[in-house]
């Protein structure tokens, strides 16, 4: 399946270091786009993993994350406004 993952991490005292935890944890897994935002194709074993992983890091009283499923990267097309900077490029 291919998702989209964005988090939203609190900046408070240990705010920092979920953050970064968070970051390494998603990079494992999929390709960092932009800021907080995370896509690629993985298995529902390995979002479960991912979850599991992120579960223990991300604080559910101050933190929040969304994962967007779907079946295909083809049904999501995407459109650049501003700096384009398409990190998922295989270009140079």
């Amino acid at each position: 399946m291919y998702v989209i993952l964005v988090y939203d991490i609190k900046s408070d005292q240990s705010g920092a270091k979920v953050l970064s935890k968070t970051f390494k944890t998603c990079k494992k897994y999929l390709m960092h786009i932009q800021n907080s935002v995370f896509e690629g194709e993985i298995s529902e074993a390995q979002l479960l993993k991912l979850k599991m992983e992120l579960n223990k890091v991300i604080r559910e009283d101050r933190d929040s994350l969304i994962v967007f499923k779907c079946r295909n990267e083809k049904w999501i097309p995407k459109e650049f406004w501003g700096v384009d900077d398409d990190k998922t490029s295989n270009f140079l």
